[in-house]
């Protein structure tokens, strides 16, 4: 992980280019991904789906 000033932004781009690529996660990767970002409660995700 990168430092924690920008955890947030990280996971945020992440997430983003999972849902845009139509990658699916592991379930280790889910609930660590969650942890992290229980501490970004206003966060929001823009992406557009690759084609």
């Amino acid at each position: 992980m990168p430092a924690p000033a920008v955890h947030c932004r990280y996971i945020g781009v992440w997430v983003a280019t999972k849902h845009r690529w139509g990658l699916e996660g592991d379930q280790a990767e889910r609930e660590a991904l969650l942890r992290y970002a229980a501490d970004c409660p206003n966060a929001n995700l823009a992406f557009e789906r690759a084609s």
